[in-house]
């Protein structure tokens, strides 16, 4: 089964042919983070207006490079939510669209999902169930994945996610859009002991996290030393952020983990990616024998190959959409019902 993927929840424009859940036989990108470095983040209006311009060349450039014409598309997949409210508009009229030109089903999909089912691309040993790490620029959250299509949310963050953290922490750095990266890059060459941050406890939330203190530090400590005229230790501060980000997630993750008796550990998301924090699972993973499983760099960021793959499991369980499917900035993983 052929399911062409489409996403476009924030500032990349994705198109993708995934076969059977498993096989990616094309994965388009377009990003505009170019577009929206001058602003330091994301602009809203300017991100679905670039949606607009690319996404149907796009779909179009995934099917061929697919080795495919449009009769081969058995069905189209297409992230309905979260996201940018705008953007995502963006692609599920698209999809809509695609799906009725084409007269095949269409299968709206969770972002978080479509993160978790990335390793699925990667790994096809790994199967549910197990527990999952979902960590991105919107989104943090330690998920139980019972199923393809079956899962809930164990502990998340309450008010920034890791990725927005990583990205303001750059930002007052002095680092570009976005900030992942560089501020890896940076902290290579710093002492992670350097400075003191906060590790916040949500009191009767064990796998919860609050990452609004830990960026507030950063900023405090770097407007401080500005004001004082003194010479920031700014490789050592970065080491210290990456250092105190990683130990919010990689605790509770195991905790989690071990108290529900999981022996595999997922990783899923942008801010998988990061080095530091990719070292310290297989750390933990290995010190309590556990299988741990962390995508590729190439399927850590939004992709669609992602969103075909869960549309898969998606269309399997009987999950489909009309013309009357709308996009919805918030939604829980567990309440994904277009």
């Amino acid at each position: 089964m052929n399911i062409l993927g489409i996403e476009s929840s924030c500032d990349e424009t994705a198109a993708s042919v995934v076969r059977d859940g498993r096989t990616v036989l094309s994965n388009e990108i377009f990003s505009q983070a170019d577009m929206h470095a001058i602003y330091g983040g994301v602009v809203p209006e300017i991100a679905s207006r670039n949606h607009i311009t690319v996404i149907s060349r796009l779909a179009d450039e995934a099917v061929k490079r697919a080795g495919l014409d449009k009769s081969g598309i058995d069905a189209i997949a297409v992230t309905a939510a979260p996201g940018l409210i705008g953007a995502l508009l963006v692609g599920v009229n698209f999809a809509k669209g695609a799906a009725l030109a084409l007269g095949v089903p269409l299968v709206p999909v969770h972002h978080v999902r479509g993160h978790i089912a990335a390793n699925y691309l990667a790994f096809p040993e790994l199967e549910p169930p197990f527990l999952c790490l979902a960590i991105s620029g919107g989104n943090t959250a330690i998920v139980d994945v019972r199923g393809y299509t079956d899962m809930s949310i164990i502990g998340s963050t309450h008010d920034d996610a890791a990725g927005e953290c990583f990205d303001k922490a750059a930002r007052v750095l002095g680092l570009p859009y976005p900030g992942g990266l560089p501020l890896q890059n940076l902290a290579e060459g710093g002492d992670d002991t350097s400075f003191k941050l906060p590790h916040a406890r949500i009191e009767g939330h064990p796998y919860d996290m609050s990452f609004s203190g830990l960026k507030t530090a950063v900023v405090n400590t770097v407007h401080n030393a500005l004001q004082k005229g003194e010479e920031l230790d700014r490789a050592g501060l970065a080491a210290s952020f990456q250092r105190a980000v990683s130990e919010t997630l990689v605790p509770r993750t195991m905790d989690a983990a071990r108290d529900l008796g999981y022996d595999t550990v997922v990783v899923a998301g942008g801010v998988a990616a990061n080095k530091r924090i990719r070292a310290d699972f297989e750390d933990a993973c290995r010190r309590e024998h556990k299988r741990l499983f962390v995508p590729p760099l190439k399927l850590c960021g939004d992709n669609a190959a992602m969103i075909a793959c869960q549309g898969y499991y998606e269309y399997l369980s009987g999950v489909r959409a009309g013309s009357e499917l709308n996009a919805y900035a918030t939604m829980d993983i567990d309440r994904a019902a277009f």
